[in-house]
């Protein structure tokens, strides 16, 4: 990664841009990293809760997961990780859907 690739058309600096162009083409050689990412990446967001009292929703915590400026990022690596395991290794990935 070179510096100037934190620079877009616009002429603006994206300090987060060279770490999403790093998780955008790390990659994905082996199956037991695709695995360790897999597992390890989440397949929907843990924080997203309803919460109830007597079975009736009283409030609503949102998926805090948007937050996270490197989320898109995070779910193509686990989707390309998906892929490799399913495409190129012919494995049965039904139990991380």
């Amino acid at each position: 990664m070179n510096f100037s690739t934190s620079f877009h058309g616009s002429g603006c600096f994206h300090p987060l841009h060279p770490v999403r162009q790093w998780l955008a083409n790390l990659p994905i050689a082996s199956p037991s990293r695709a695995h360790w990412i897999v597992k390890w990446i989440p397949a929907q967001c843990p924080f997203e809760r309803d919460i109830k009292v007597f079975g009736h929703k009283v409030a609503h915590i949102p998926p805090l997961c948007k937050l996270n400026p490197f989320y898109d990022e995070f779910v193509a690596l686990r989707y390309r990780a998906l892929c490799y395991l399913a495409d190129d290794c012919g494995e049965d990935i039904s139990q991380y859907l």
